[in-house]
């Protein structure tokens, strides 16, 4: 059985250095998607995981069983980020973001089979949050990110890396702050997250 390992292939998108700011073309991608409104610790938000990730899994299995017999990892959950005010984002009041979140699904998964495995999902399991997901292509071009290692309140300084990074560019921000957790964020101690931090720029 082949074995891919999509985030080893995709390491200058889903491996950076804490280092430093890089700049990176992000291809169009598609992405298993669903938005929402508040904060991390909210309903909408943990709903929208308790979605994501079984379908994720289900087309995992799908691909692995089937005449493919492709054996890959599920690819960790991602998150765009934004408020209509964007002061109120800034400011830290929760109830007022929005935000998408999402997980990249290889060329492998196609409509019908994400339709499939959302039928098989909402028979064994059917999370509330299910009929909001969509399977859609993002495309985010040109970006800085780096890796952050910490609590997501101690973002702050890193993301102004990255605003600086696109300023001494000669850039201005374009699209909207996204995030990619590459730790279990349900179960990782604060100080043990690593999250990329993603600035489109233009």
């Amino acid at each position: 059985m082949q074995k891919i390992d999509y985030k080893k292939q995709l390491k200058a998108l889903y491996g950076p250095s804490a280092k430093d700011v890089v700049e990176v073309d992000v291809p169009p991608l598609n992405y298993l998607m669903i938005d929402g409104m508040g904060g991390p610790d909210g309903p909408g938000f943990q709903a929208a995981i308790a979605a994501l990730f079984p379908l994720a899994y289900a087309l995992k299995f799908m691909i692995k069983k089937g005449p493919l017999a492709i054996d890959y990892g599920v690819m960790p959950l991602e998150g765009l980020w934004w408020a209509d005010d964007m002061s109120t984002f800034i400011a830290g009041d929760k109830d007022k973001w929005l935000w998408t979140l999402m997980i990249m699904q290889p060329d492998l998964i196609t409509a019908p089979l994400v339709d499939e495995a959302v039928a098989a999902v909402k028979k064994k399991q059917n999370p509330h949050a299910l009929p909001q997901v969509r399977f859609a292509s993002y495309d985010e071009g040109r970006c800085a990110q780096i890796l952050h290692k910490g609590p997501f309140s101690e973002e702050g300084p890193t993301v102004e890396r990255v605003h600086a990074f696109i300023a001494s560019q000669g850039c201005a921000l374009t699209k909207k702050h996204h995030e990619i957790y590459l730790s279990d964020i349900r179960r990782a101690a604060p100080e043990n997250l690593q999250t990329v931090l993603r600035q489109p720029m233009g």
